[in-house]
């Protein structure tokens, strides 16, 4: 990774790593951060949790008492100072378990689509702004990881 400026990416798994092709988060994180322009270091923390965690956060900091799979906390003002984080990303594993099979796609493959996704959301898109802006946030999603097909062409939570 000689190409990627080294940021500083912490990947806590709260619940046990799925079986089977877990993909490199931290790689993956710093090749989004390096292409979206964000200097180093930008700290990011992703969290590997459960649905009731990532739900009971939904509810409390976006008043959404309902379950997801990522959620994206930037740092407050935008700009990280040395040491603050850049971000923290929530993600439920077993949401995204559900997810992977309920689109018959390997686990690893869902996984980093919604880091992605949750990643994209701390550089500032917002898919929920309309249709022009998801169709932007989708090609940035396609462009770190190829096409995602239809399965994804729902998200517009």
């Amino acid at each position: 990774m000689a190409d990627v400026p080294s940021y500083l990416v912490t990947v806590i798994w709260e619940t046990a790593e799925p079986v089977g092709d877990v993909p490199d988060l931290r790689e993956l994180t710093e090749r989004v951060l390096a292409g979206e322009g964000v200097p180093p270091p930008a700290p990011v923390t992703i969290v590997i949790t459960g649905p009731e965690e990532v739900r009971a956060l939904n509810a409390e900091f976006l008043g959404v008492d309902a379950p997801t799979d990522v959620l994206s906390f930037p740092f407050a003002g935008g700009e990280p100072l040395p040491g603050e984080p850049f971000g923290e990303l929530y993600v439920s594993l077993e949401t995204v378990q559900e997810q992977a099979h309920g689109y018959g796609i390997p686990v690893a493959r869902e996984l980093e689509h919604v880091v992605v996704h949750g990643l994209l959301h701390l550089c500032g898109y917002d898919h929920t702004l309309g249709a022009e802006e998801e169709e932007r946030m989708r090609r940035r999603e396609e462009h770190y990881l190829g096409d995602l097909g239809p399965q994804h062409e729902h998200r517009r939570s």
